[in-house]
């Protein structure tokens, strides 16, 4: 209810000056009388109070409170055993406190109504008790206010309120659902140590100065969808047993969020961070789609699935898995027990899509499910540490009547999706999860292309000739962007040599073209017999010089059984030479001469593709 806006119930027909308050007192009447409990005459109001006792409802609804008139009011109420005054149901909508106004160790029995109040002193409500309802929407307090170890029983509503002084709940619990949206705290604001068993909602809250939620704990769903600090915020220490949303809201300043544990879900989502942002989490997952991070910031993770599709990064952002408990500032370990279930404590990547990856650190991060497709400068992440993909089936699986071993290397988690799709695939490539999409040959091609130039240049030679292997195997089956031919081509190089990358088939190959080479140059390439050297001489009448003029036969064909023990030795020289493109020197037949020039062609090849794959593994 606005100032102008006369109020709902009867009100004080004494009012203050006209001139000054043109609308007159808003107080409720109290009974039988016509004017509110402040303008009552003195006798009436000592009649009236002394009428009292704990727990009566009281309606005191646009009532002006001084100190001294609200010191009188809670005295009528006390419990003689206790010292504490005990209210029934208390209506305080729209009243004003002039003074400072106390309600320490005060117990509010039924609900309590503060809508719309102006707390123009500071307002104290350390330790007492709502053990119904307690609204506070609207409410202005204009000087400190204080809810340290107040139990909130029912639910708890600041929805609009404003705090324009230091703030504070430490130690205080709520029972039940704790709102706050859309209410503003100009001032430093404290939640640390508070237990919120119900939702707490602090959807679209503005913090202008610093906000603390160090050690406390959220039972059930925490919401910050919205909220904006403008001041740092801290929530180390803190508990989330449910979900936790922060989607939308945005960091002014430095930000420290954590560390804390949640069993559920921590969105991010659609946050902004523009000052530097230190978050430690130990969390089932961390949801960071198109949140936004304007200045360095450092992600601290344990037990965690993070989603950061199109998520963007101005400035460096690294993303680490923490291998031991996260300590607190006191020294000791941050307690766990909410993740007792969890299967480890490492950190998986679910989506890196629409990310530009630039200014992207990832340590010690499992990427064996992350969906890469999409994610811009790729080849400019830098992957530090133990950072783990998916690998090939392993084992050998029949496929259409046929044997089909995969050599073990790294796969990206899309690769795994397409295979599973394929009509022909065999058991252990992972099916895609829903929402996950499907990215063919053509799309993964570029991703494993990006991948392998980021280990190169880490210098992690090694490492990026899997990446190769994957790029090269995706072209082989891109029946849209590779020709018929150069998919020819590269199934050659596959079967040969694993692109040059499998050192074991390509020496396989050498040893069967040498086996094939040997084989037939004991049946076919040697000669019968090594051809003798022929002389033949003409002496003229008289005596003089003679000339010599030696002819050579032609090699024979061999007869008979062909495979013996010498003939196999002259083999073996021939092939072992054409290896390494030498001649033996020994004669052949016409069958064994393009036998050797063939195997002088082949098998130099197929021992340099060798080479290569070894050098790919052992390169730095």
């Amino acid at each position: 209810m606005s100032a102008s806006e006369p109020p709902t119930w009867p009100h004080c027909a004494h009012g203050a000056d006209p001139a000054a308050d043109p609308v007159g007192c808003r107080g409720i009447h109290v009974p039988g009388h016509t004017v509110c409990l402040a303008h009552l005459a003195d006798a009436d109001r000592d009649a009236y109070l002394a009428g009292l006792a704990p727990g009566t409802d009281i309606d005191h609804r646009g009532t002006p409170f001084s100190e001294r008139l609200l010191d009188a009011l809670l005295n009528a109420l006390r419990d003689p055993t206790t010292q504490r005054p005990h209210l029934g149901n208390a209506q305080f909508e729209s009243a004003a406190f002039q003074d400072a106004a106390w309600f320490d160790s005060l117990t509010f029995q039924g609900a309590a109504w503060f809508d719309s109040v102006a707390f123009q002193g500071d307002a104290w409500f350390r330790s007492a008790s709502f053990r119904g309802e307690a609204s506070f929407g609207a409410a202005t307090f204009q000087g400190d206010a204080w809810f340290d170890s107040v139990t909130f029983q029912g639910g708890a509503t600041f929805g609009e309120a404003t705090f324009q002084g230091g703030t504070g709940f430490p130690s205080a619990t709520f029972q039940g659902e704790a709102t706050f949206g859309e209410a503003t705290f100009q001032n430093h604001t404290t939640f640390n140590s508070v237990t919120f068993q119900g939702d707490a909602r602090f959807d679209s809250v503005t913090f202008q100065g610093g906000a603390t939620f160090e050690a406390a704990t959220f039972q059930s769903y925490a919401g910050f969808g919205a909220v904006t600090f403008q001041g740092e915020a801290s929530f180390e220490a803190a508990t989330f047993q449910g979900n936790v949303g922060l989607w939308s809201a945005v960091f002014e300043r430095w930000v420290s969020l954590g560390p804390l544990v949640c069993a559920g879900q921590v969105q991010l989502s659609g946050a902004v961070f523009n000052g530097p942002a230190t978050l430690s989490f130990a969390a089932r997952r961390l949801e960071c789609q198109r949140t936004r991070w304007l200045s360095t910031a450092e992600v601290r993770l344990r037990y965690t699935s993070v989603d950061l599709a199109h998520a963007v990064f101005e400035y460096p952002l690294t993303l680490a898995a923490e291998a031991d408990p996260f300590v607190l500032f006191t020294g000791e370990p941050l307690e766990e027990r909410a993740l007792a279930h969890a299967p480890d404590a490492a950190v998986r990547m679910a989506s890196l899509r629409g990310v530009d990856a630039a200014h992207l650190v990832l340590a010690d991060v499992d990427l064996s499910g992350c969906l890469f497709t999409g994610t811009v400068h790729l080849d400019q992440v830098r992957l530090e540490g133990d950072c783990s993909f998916d690998t090939a089936p392993s084992g050998t699986h029949w496929r259409r009547g046929r044997p089909v071993r995969f050599t073990p290397r790294r796969t990206l988690a899309e690769e795994h999706h397409w295979r599973a799709h394929q009509p022909d695939s065999i058991p252990g490539w992972n099916v895609a999860v829903l929402g996950a999409g499907r990215a063919g040959p053509a799309q993964l091609a570029p991703v494993y292309r990006a991948l392998r130039k980021a280990f190169e240049d880490g210098k992690n030679e090694p490492g990026a000739a899997d990446f190769y292997y994957g790029e090269i195997e995706m072209r082989r089956h891109d029946r849209t962007g590779t020709s018929r031919a150069e998919r020819g081509l590269l199934h050659a190089y596959w079967m040969l040599s694993g692109y040059g990358l499998r050192a074991l088939r390509a020496l396989g190959w050498l040893a069967a073209a040498m086996l094939v080479t040997l084989v037939l140059l004991i049946g076919f390439g040697l000669p019968k017999d090594d051809p003798k050297q022929q002389a033949s001489g003409t002496v003229p009448p008289g005596g003089g010089k003679v000339t010599f003029e030696i002819e050579r036969g032609d090699p024979q064909n061999p007869v008979g059984n062909p495979f013996t023990g010498k003939r196999f030795e002259k083999a073996l020289n021939v092939t072992l030479n054409s290896v390494v493109f030498r001649s033996s020197g020994q004669d052949l037949t016409t069958a064994g001469t393009y036998i050797e020039m063939t195997s002088r062609l082949v098998e130099p090849a197929l021992l340099a593709l060798a080479v290569l794959a070894v050098r790919g593994r052992i390169k730095r």
